[in-house]
């Protein structure tokens, strides 16, 4: 049995090795909170991100032998994660272009969450509607960034990654990263500039 105080390569090395699965279930236990946050924030469905999240840890399983030692655990499985993610991504967009003329669960869910701004006694509700209103312009604008900018834009500026990790996961260098980063940003601020004026 592996102590507590294992660290994740500690316990995938002793899974490799042994089978363990208490070993693993430790693994998922650490990870089950942060990563299924980090994959609900980038799929925006948390069907979505549960499938992601089980299918990045059947991939953990299969691939545990191809895992270099004197690599960091935690990288290996955000880049495994976002892999992920990514190919959701395409799924649903390929969903998406065969059904047109089909109304979307996601459209659905943004009337059902509209409503019930409009139903709140908390707040204003043309304060609340006015601030819907942008988030939906900004999951607008960051569903139009390519994979690899959508991707730098969650990993940094939601799960709050240093610009080394980030790299580390997508296997790009750092000025990669930081490119795509000032990029996705200078597009969400020309939209942002843009409904900004309009709404003067």
């Amino acid at each position: 049995m592996v102590p507590s105080t294992a660290t994740d390569e500690q316990l995938l090395a002793h899974y490799r090795q042994t089978g363990d699965r208490d070993a693993f279930a430790e693994l998922v236990h650490r990870y089950e909170r942060e990563l299924s946050n980090f994959l609900r924030r980038y799929l925006g469905d948390a069907t979505l991100a549960e499938d992601a999240f089980q299918a990045a840890f059947l991939q953990v399983h299969l691939k545990c032998e191809q895992f270099d030692e004197g690599r960091r655990f935690r990288p290996w499985l955000y880049a495994i994660a976002t892999n992920q993610a990514i190919d959701a991504r395409r799924r649903v967009r390929r969903q998406r272009m065969v059904s047109l003329d089909q109304t979307s669960s996601a459209d659905h869910d943004d009337v059902l969450r509209l409503v019930q701004v409009l139903e709140s006694a908390d707040e204003d509700p043309s304060e609340q509607c006015e601030r819907y209103e942008r988030n939906a312009q900004v999951t607008a604008t960051l569903a139009t960034l390519s994979e690899s900018k959508y991707a730098v834009v969650q990993l940094v500026y939601f799960q709050g990654l240093k610009y080394h990790e980030a790299a580390e996961i997508l296997r790009v260098p750092v000025g990669t990263v930081k490119s795509r980063l000032n990029s996705a940003i200078g597009k969400l601020t020309q939209v942002w500039n843009a409904n900004h004026i309009e709404t003067r």
